[in-house]
């Protein structure tokens, strides 16, 4: 989401400053109003990637961290289906995707309404079915982790800290003037936009439907929510070398950033 022009608190977007001293790629390329899919940040992404000596991928989203990394590529889309696909019942749509490829269920989780439309879309599209996508060579070096861009992964985990820190980063969000910054943005955001964690619950106190107490705390679980989920994501990736957040074992870290050395030249 730092890819959007303005907003800057809700997604803790690197100072001016640090921006002066340091090349940032992917920052303020798009206005809020704009949709911005995974396959515009990999194609920016990886451009960037081919443009310089070395980088550092920072952030939070496994989904775009793999986009940039590994053979991952994207089906198109079409709005008028998924807009028809999201006005079916999941029950309906279960019947019609396993109508179209008995094995669905076996390589896609068909409880997961989003998936299953998603599936359905690309279906009506491609004439590809879940099964049959999943059969690839791209498929397979996703599933064992192979990377179309050599790198090392280093994950910072803050472990049972991680709900206390985003309770009081929000806090400090919300003092340094979030819900203004949202006020700002609202009128001209696009669903993309609107998405994002901390925005989205906020966006329902300037419309008036949401207490800012019952927004903040939904935005909060949210937030905790998300941490799990990406917790899960990046769990299952092999290649990250996990450190403890604010560990004091420098033999761990001087070890990671060696590793980052022998790939990439680099010398600390």
């Amino acid at each position: 989401m730092q890819v959007y022009r303005g907003m800057d608190i809700g997604t803790a977007k690197p100072s001016a400053d640090t921006r002066r001293r340091i090349p940032h790629h992917l920052i303020d390329v798009a206005d809020p109003s704009e949709e911005f899919s995974v396959t515009t940040y990999q194609r920016l992404g990886r451009r960037a990637i081919e443009d310089s000596d070395r980088v550092i991928i920072a952030g939070g989203s496994g989904l775009h961290f793999r986009a940039l990394v590994d053979p991952m590529t994207f089906a198109p889309t079409d709005p008028a289906i998924r807009q028809e696909l999201e006005t079916l019942p999941l029950d309906e749509l279960q019947e019609m995707l396993l109508g179209i490829d008995h094995g669905a269920s076996d390589v896609l989780d068909i409880q997961n309404p989003r998936r299953v439309i998603r599936a359905i879309e690309v279906w009506r599209i491609t004439a590809l079915t879940p099964s049959a996508r999943a059969s690839t060579e791209e498929s397979e070096a996703l599933r064992a982790y192979r990377p179309m861009v050599e790198h090392v992964s280093i994950g910072l985990d803050a472990g049972d800290r991680s709900a206390e820190r985003v309770t009081r980063r929000f806090e400090l969000m919300l003092a340094s003037g979030f819900l203004e910054e949202v006020t700002d943005l609202a009128p001209a955001m696009s669903r993309t936009a609107r998405q994002a964690v901390g925005y989205r619950e906020l966006l329902e106190v300037v419309s008036g439907d949401s207490s800012l107490a019952l927004a903040v705390k939904h935005a909060i679980r949210a937030t905790k929510a998300l941490v799990r989920r990406q917790r899960t994501f990046f769990g299952r990736d092999p290649r990250i070398d996990w450190i403890p957040w604010q560990d004091d074992n420098d033999a761990r870290i001087e070890s990671a950033v060696n590793r980052v050395g022998e790939v990439t030249g680099w010398t600390s």
